[in-house]
């Protein structure tokens, strides 16, 4: 092995590399699928913190007061439909959870033919319980499903030759379970799934629970070899767990080395974190950048509305804005990674099957400027700023004058982010600017209608002569270099 990464930011900011498989596949699609999916559907806002929020709002670490408000509503909510807290807990959901229509086969051919090119499952999330065959005993093998989920999602995966990732939510969960632990009495089986061994407040610090969390993820990296790893949180890092998650990290990347003959194939990425990007890929969840970015990022949304599956919980994104933000984070060194939330019995429901193949038609259509691009000098031009922000992704409707270009073999790819009204002008594209290449001919992807066009020097203009535009909400053109 020609190289290795010591477990330390520095180290792994020199030596990390983003495989080009990632920078090439541009889409991804996310799992979000476990206890919460199975409770009733017609659930209070329980913003996919169900096992969090269902012990009421005393202890409860309230971000505000609507927060608060939620908590205690949806406490109330479970009250009613189910019992007390204290005597129907979070761990009595298990049995509800079945799985009995889930087909993963299935669901990746479907995923695939929407335009992913890896998919990653949820294999823990903040409840503690593993989707995979794990030594820790809440797992779906032993219980719930009587399956072993991510095993089924891996073998899919192969199966239609797309990357396989995992997606660890384990690390907040003593914090998750704080509420909880009023209820908890130590001897019961339960002690153990409420993490009660370990400091709710303090646990980020403590040697136990990051030891613990350690050896949970290993297992799961060395059971299902996944060729991404996306760990939920911006801890353990130096300063926490002294420094075993950057151990986990290193440790992770060196397997691949070692297995690849220095070559890495993987790819890690997390949220939140203050670290050297270069020392990894930064998942920017419901979130965007206003700016190319220098290191390849995740622009991870959720076409559910809440992560996991509630029936009235509906994304507020629509379908153009989808599109236009998928091109705009790609234009910006941006790998998009789209979540969808499965119900109990492991089907997707009809909305979100409507808004992924919608989304998957424009894809196929315009697959040339995105698939193997990289982004050009500039992102594009247009009035609609996309702010960088996490937590706060775009929801408004991009116009006519909003551009986004990609590149791929020395060709430029412009993309309109809406039905254009008019000719188009590319200002970007002037003569004597930015593009110090000759047109030699510009095509409209899935129109075989000649393009007539100028390059002067306020931009490039396209004339809007077409007989018939593709029924897109938007729409790209090729532009050949000489």
């Amino acid at each position: 092995m020609s190289r290795k990464i010591d477990p330390n930011w520095e180290s792994m900011a020199e030596n990390y590399q983003v495989p080009e498989w990632f920078q090439d596949g541009k889409i991804g699609v996310w799992m979000h699928w476990g206890i919460p999916s199975s409770i009733d559907e017609n659930r209070a806002d329980d913003g996919s913190h169900y096992g969090r929020r269902m012990y009421g709002d005393k202890d409860y670490d309230a971000r505000n007061e609507p927060d608060r408000k939620r908590t205690a509503k949806l406490t109330e909510w479970h009250t009613e439909r189910y019992g007390k807290p204290s005597e129907f807990g979070y761990e009595k959901f298990i049995p509800n959870f079945k799985a009995e229509k889930f087909n993963a086969n299935e669901i990746v051919k479907f995923v695939k033919s929407c335009g992913a090119r890896f998919i990653m499952p949820v294999a823990t999330h903040h409840d503690n319980f593993d989707m995979y065959d794990s030594f820790f005993p809440y797992n779906s093998v032993k219980m719930g499903p009587k399956k072993d989920i991510l095993r089924e999602w891996k073998d899919a995966a192969q199966e239609h030759n797309l990357k396989f990732g995992v997606s660890t939510h384990l690390y907040w969960s003593p914090r998750f379970f704080r509420t909880a632990r009023k209820f908890q009495k130590e001897g019961t089986p339960e002690w153990e799934f409420f993490n009660m061994d370990y400091d709710s407040f303090e646990f980020a610090s403590q040697k136990s629970w990051n030891e613990h969390w350690y050896k949970r993820c290993w297992d799961l990296i060395d059971k299902y070899d996944p060729d991404m790893f996306n760990n939920d949180s911006p801890y353990p890092t130096i300063k926490t767990g002294d420094g075993i998650g950057v151990k986990l990290f290193s440790d992770y990347l060196n397997r691949d080395l070692k297995e690849n003959n220095g070559n890495q194939t993987t790819v890690l990425s997390f949220k939140n974190t203050k670290e050297n990007k270069a020392a990894f890929t930064y998942n920017l969840e419901r979130g965007m950048f206003g700016e190319q970015q220098k290191y390849p990022w995740i622009w991870a949304t959720d076409l559910s509305g809440s992560w996991f599956y509630r029936k009235k919980s509906f994304t507020k994104m629509s379908l153009d804005v989808l599109i236009g933000n998928a091109i705009d984070a790609i234009s910006k060194n941006g790998v998009v990674m789209i979540n969808i939330a499965l119900k109990g019995d492991g089907t997707i429901p009809e909305n979100q099957v409507k808004m992924l193949s919608d989304f998957g038609e424009f894809v196929k259509i315009n697959n040339e400027g995105i698939y193997n691009t990289r982004p050009w000098k500039v992102y594009g031009e247009g009035p609609l700023k996309i702010v960088t922000k996490r937590a706060g992704e775009n929801l408004k409707k991009f116009s006519e004058k909003d551009i986004r270009i990609t590149t791929n073999e020395g060709n430029l790819y412009a993309f309109v982010l809406a039905t254009p009204t008019e000719d188009v002008l590319i200002k970007t594209l002037n003569k004597g600017g930015l593009l110090n290449k000759k047109i030699k001919e510009i095509k409209l992807l899935g129109s075989n209608e000649k393009v007539n066009w100028c390059q002067e020097k306020d931009g490039l203009v396209i004339k809007n002569n077409f007989k018939k535009l593709p029924n897109q909400p938007a729409i790209c053109f090729k532009i050949v270099l000489k």
